[in-house]
């Protein structure tokens, strides 16, 4: 914004700055990247207004998988619709790199049946010139990210990296466990943020679920012997909730896990339990919890809401032979016997059906209430009726997280951080990238679960302490100069749409009008302005703002700050002091 040195003021509003103190009246000059001062009356080439708004650190989004999109969609919308400047790539062990070209074959169909991503938009989409996980953060730089991005490196792509189709199979041999931890070290040192891995029993073929405890270990001990980075893990198997906790310690790295979610059958409550306890005795393991309702847009021919092994079995199958196998009554049988074990058994009064093209009048109406009606089980109701449509029936499913007083609990549990948006996961079928605004608009001004101190931080500078995100997360002399001003009386997600604007036609949800959002900075570039995104927001010296930050850390603006990650303060009463001199009223 402009040409160097520049003083650009944000002027008239109210400074929240990431700590949990109080909101204060204050300007906020940006010189260079940085912020330069903060005070009353302060005077600059440029101004920003801010009158009525609140001027908060830039949001930090823990839990994406913008790995893929970003090669198309520099910016990583719509997150950065909502206030999202920092963005961290590769959870759930689902990294596009490392990637050897003999092996991507194998990578694409990672995020094909784990992530919903279509194979004709990742071939035409990404620009496979990376191998290695150092090249992959090299070709990210050079795409020029509108916003800051972070990323871990995945225990899946490092088991295929190695194994080949060997890792959807069996376990490592001490042999492949050797080179795979290598290539986790090489990553760490080109800096990879930490390790993400997923031992998830979703019913889903994922290559990191064949994993020994021994080989999962080893990697994990790779973040020690170096001494950073973070571990993510999708609990699961012999790594389960109770054993991060207890592992944790050995490790001496924090952990974060993906997600306590409000659940129907209560069991969120046995692992915020469990968490107190870990947390008691010292464990520094931080759940991922949402403000959001986990909702599906989903069609049985790519059926995110159903996970069971006999819907894995069909993972790669033609629409023929996936219709046959739904009219076979022994395989449904199986289904059905399979869901009812499973961690998300379906809840068919939460099944609706949006779009029937041979029942329009069915849209709005339960699954229950269709099986009712007909005589039939919910399961046979919903099949019988997709496969009448050709598969082209879409449900609007919820599956967790919908009972708000659980939720509130969940967001106010001491040592949880917010994550799970997914955001630039299963692109058709939810869009729960507009969790910052849903947060401060659904949770702080209609419910006060929150207070808006405290929502900030959890946007802000928890995540950033967490994550070791170096100058980030706070509003502060010399820290980054990336910046959310927004109305705290407008502010909300705004609707969710479809559109189809990826690679090859393929269609996504994207929220791309949010409420109350008046700018977005990074490194000082305003990237959306008077409530407008700009189209090629750049710098003064022609360079798009966002950053690769390797081992959290902006290098152009920051030296190491020599500081161990992790929360060492409640992330909800926010007693952290903030550093730096303040005006305040």
């Amino acid at each position: 914004m402009g040409e160097a040195g520049a003083r650009v003021v944000v002027r008239g509003g109210r400074v929240v700055d990431g700590s949990g103190a109080p909101a204060f009246r204050a300007d906020v000059v940006l010189v260079d990247g940085r912020v330069e001062e903060i005070g009353p009356d302060l005077a600059g080439d440029r101004v920003l207004d801010a009158e009525g708004c609140i001027v908060a650190p830039g949001f930090i989004d823990v839990h994406t998988h913008y790995d893929a999109q970003v090669f198309w969609d520099p910016a990583c919308t719509p997150s950065s619709h909502h206030g999202v400047t920092t963005a961290v790539l590769g959870n759930c062990g689902f990294s596009l790199a490392p990637c050897r070209p003999e092996r991507r074959r194998l990578v694409v169909r990672i995020l094909h049946d784990l992530e919903d991503m279509r194979v004709d938009t990742l071939e035409a989409g990404v620009d496979w010139g990376f191998a290695t996980f150092a090249e992959y953060l090299d070709a990210v730089e050079q795409l020029g990210p509108s916003i800051n991005l972070a990323a871990y490196v995945g225990h899946s792509a490092v088991r295929i990296d190695v194994m080949g189709e060997g890792a959807y199979e069996r376990e490592a041999t001490v042999t492949e466990i050797v080179e795979m931890r290598q290539i986790v070290r090489d990553a760490l040192a080109a800096g990879a943020i930490g390790f993400a891995t997923s031992a998830s029993p979703t019913g889903r073929r994922c290559p990191s679920r064949f994993a020994s405890r021994e080989e999962t270990v080893g990697m994990l001990a790779e973040l020690r012997d170096a001494g950073r980075g973070i571990a993510s893990f999708v609990p699961g198997g012999e790594l389960d909730h109770a054993a991060l906790y207890a592992l944790q310690p050995e490790i001496a790295r924090p952990f974060t896990w993906t997600a306590m979610l409000a659940l129907a059958d209560g069991r969120h409550r046995a692992w915020a339990e469990l968490h107190r306890e870990g947390m008691a005795a010292g464990a520094a393991v931080h759940p991922q919890v949402s403000c959001r309702p986990l909702v599906a847009q989903t069609t049985l021919l790519a059926p995110f809401a159903l996970r069971a092994p006999s819907l894995a079995e069909l993972e790669g199958c033609t629409p023929v032979l996936r219709a046959a196998a739904y009219r076979d009554r022994a395989w449904r049988d199986r289904l059905a016997r399979e869901l009812d074990d499973g961690l998300l058994a379906p809840r068919w009064d939460r099944w609706y059906v949006a779009e029937s093209p041979t029942r329009p009048q069915w849209q709005g109406r339960s699954v229950a209430d269709i099986a009712a009606d007909r005589g039939v089980t919910p399961l046979d109701a919903a099949f019988e009726t997709a496969l009448d449509d050709g598969l082209a029936t879409r449900f609007t499913v919820v599956l967790a997280n919908d009972d708000e007083a659980e939720v509130a609990e969940l967001l106010r549990l001491d040592g949880a951080v917010l994550g799970l948006s997914d955001a630039g996961a299963h692109p058709d079928q939810i869009c729960d990238a507009v969790v910052p605004t849903d947060l401060l608009g659904g949770w702080v001004r209609e419910r006060g679960v929150l207070t808006l101190e405290q929502a900030v931080r959890k946007l802000t500078g928890e995540p950033a302490d967490l994550f070791g995100l170096a100058g980030r997360g706070y509003v502060r002399p010399g820290s980054a100069a990336d910046l959310v001003v927004f109305d705290p009386d407008e502010v909300g997600p705004g609707p969710i749409r479809r559109v189809a604007d990826f690679p090859a036609g393929a269609d996504r949800l994207t929220a791309d009008a949010p409420t109350g959002v008046r700018h977005v900075l990074v490194r000082g570039v305003p990237i959306r302005r008077d409530g407008a995104q700009v189209a090629d927001p750049r710098d003064a010296e022609g360079r798009s703002p966002g950053r690769v930050l390797r081992h959290g850390i902006d290098a152009a603006l920051f030296t190491p700050p020599g500081r161990e990650p992790g929360i060492a303060r409640s992330p909800v009463d926010g007693t952290a002091k903030a550093r730096g001199r303040h005006a305040r009223d």
